[in-house]
Parts: structure tokens; sequence; C-alpha cells
């Protein structure tokens, strides 16, 4: 699952990676949470035919379009890898309106033995980037939503795939990352693309991503600043313990006796 993730990177750093043609400039955001409006890079097409990418706003939780009511349906924040050719909220969307979630790290969490004051299982934050520091192209679907009304929405989530082996100890689930040779085959609107499209969905290699843990800023959606990926700080002692640690660094003295 990816439920929080970051934009951090300079706006024409990011526009030279994913190769859209508009030119947005937009603040770095360090917490982006669901149901917030995040940008995608999509496909079009220009006049002679070519593919073209472009930079869109839409909001992260995905509603399909039979749906009459977004807000009785459950919150679509990812989609997982094994059913988007079976499910019929995502088929035709992944067949025709895939997309890129733009990022350059995301956050997972991992579940310690340790439990908090309601006796619930405590869950520490992890951020994961790329290890050459490049953006991250997170593989998405979209879909436009139209309501009785005339509302109109376009709205997306994230396709997530099976952690790798490097990851698999924070979380089983990671957000499947197209690599930036692989963005036109992933991007390409054609039906017949869509097999050749999902064998882009598996793990990244074991090389492909650093990661380590942070402290609980990043819980609170409302807390949005660099000091949300500060790593975590090293457990402190108690009072009695650090006498103790004191005691035990202190020489050993030889016995009389």
């Amino acid at each position: 699952m990816c439920g929080r993730y970051a934009i951090t990177l300079p706006p024409e750093a990011v526009r030279r990676f994913f190769g859209y043609v508009e030119q947005p400039n937009f603040p770095p955001r360090y917490n982006i949470a669901p149901t917030q409006p995040v940008p995608i890079v999509r496909a079009g097409l220009d006049p002679s035919g070519a593919i073209t990418r472009h930079f869109s706003l839409v909001r992260w939780g995905f509603v399909p379009s039979f749906v009459k009511d977004p807000k009785s349906f459950p919150l679509i924040i990812n989609a997982r890898s094994e059913t988007l050719l079976h499910k019929a909220s995502f088929k035709m969307a992944f067949k025709r309106r895939r997309c890129l979630f733009i990022a350059d790290g995301f956050y997972e969490w991992r579940r310690g033995p340790e439990t908090g004051a309601r006796g619930r299982q405590a869950s520490r934050p992890y951020l994961f980037r790329r290890g050459d520091g490049a953006p991250l192209g997170l593989a998405g679907v979209w879909e436009s939503w139209i309501g009785p009304n005339g509302e109109e929405m376009d709205a997306a989530c994230i396709i997530t795939t099976a952690a790798n082996g490097a990851t698999t100890a924070i979380h089983d689930r990671l957000p499947a990352i197209i690599e930036a040779s692989s963005f036109e085959k992933w991007l390409d609107p054609d039906e017949a693309s869509a097999d050749k499209a999902f064998d882009l969905l598996r793990p990244p290699e074991n090389d492909v991503l650093n990661f380590f843990e942070i402290g609980p800023a990043v819980n609170k959606t409302e807390n949005d600043s660099p000091q949300v990926q500060d790593p975590a700080a090293a457990p402190q002692l108690q009072p009695a313990r650090r006498q103790e640690a004191k005691e035990a660094a202190k020489p050993a003295q030889g016995s009389l006796f």
C-alpha cells in the first residue's frame, strides 16, 4: 500500500524527467495525502497522431465511471496489479487511461513488536527514494467521473505490486515504479498496448530504492515541511537506564578478596 508520498525536486527538473509539454510551477510537497489534488502525467495525441505527455491535476482517490455518488463509495487510493485485468472498477481504465504519478519519495509503515498507548501494534514510518536521486514515475490509472447533474471530476490511484527482497521487511507491497525508458510504452492509450504495459508491473530491482526510518511527523497530514523526512532519532534511555549505562561504562576495579 502507498498512502503518502512527496514531490520535492524543482519543477523544471521534474518536467525534464517526465517530458510533459506544460511548464507548471509548484511548491515542494513533503506529505501528500489521499483526496488531495495531485499531479499526474497522462498521454495525448498531437495533430500528427504522435503520443504527447501532459501534466494534469486530479484527485488522489479513484472513482469508477459507474459510481452514482463518490461520497458513498469507498476511497480507492491503490489498485493491486494482480486485479487490474479482472475488477470492473479498473479494467477499462487500465486498458485506455494509464498514467504516472509524479513523485520523488514515498512512505511505508513497518509494524513493530512494541505497542502504543491503547495496546495497538505500533507502526514506524520509512522514507523510500531512488538511489540515483531521480524522480519516481509511479504507475497509476485515472478516470473521468461525470455526475447526474453534470459534475465532472478526474481522479486516479496508484498501482501496487509485491515488495522486492530488499523492502519486504518493511511492507509486503510497493507502488509499481515505471522506468523512464518505459514511459512511452506505459502511457500508450492504444488498447492493444495493455498487455505490454501490464508486463511492466513488477517489483523494482533491489538496488533501485534506498530507504530509512523517519520520525512520526508524517503521520499527521497537516505536517508538510522538510522536517517530515528527517531520520528517526536514536532511542532515548529512561533516567534509570541512563544511570545503569553510566555505571556499566565505568572501568572495573580489582577486588581485594
